[in-house]
């Protein structure tokens, strides 16, 4: 109902205030059909502040946010680069 009578760009504004407030900036925001209403990219300055940023819009019960970090190719050079030690279960 608010969307009806707000209109989706001061929905996005909200999230660009919301963003900006912990230093982050919105890449882009689409309407979707389907199980997902809302689709938009982000930076955030650590995860850290896109959880807490998560944390606050989910605590007001109208919006279900759901994170999905993008690593950027660069990232995964550098992770294919670590060796973790892993035990595989039963072994």
């Amino acid at each position: 109902m608010e969307l009806m009578q707000e209109g989706g760009t001061k929905r996005r504004d909200a999230l660009v205030e919301a963003l900006s407030s912990v230093g982050g900036t919105l890449e882009s925001f689409y309407y979707a059909f389907g199980y997902y209403d809302v689709l938009g990219v982000f930076e955030a300055p650590d995860d850290a502040s896109a959880a807490a940023l998560s944390l606050l819009i989910n605590s007001t019960g109208s919006v279900n946010v759901r994170l999905k970090p993008l690593p950027s190719v660069e990232d995964l050079d550098e992770a294919a680069k670590k060796t973790p030690a892993y035990r595989a279960p039963g072994q």
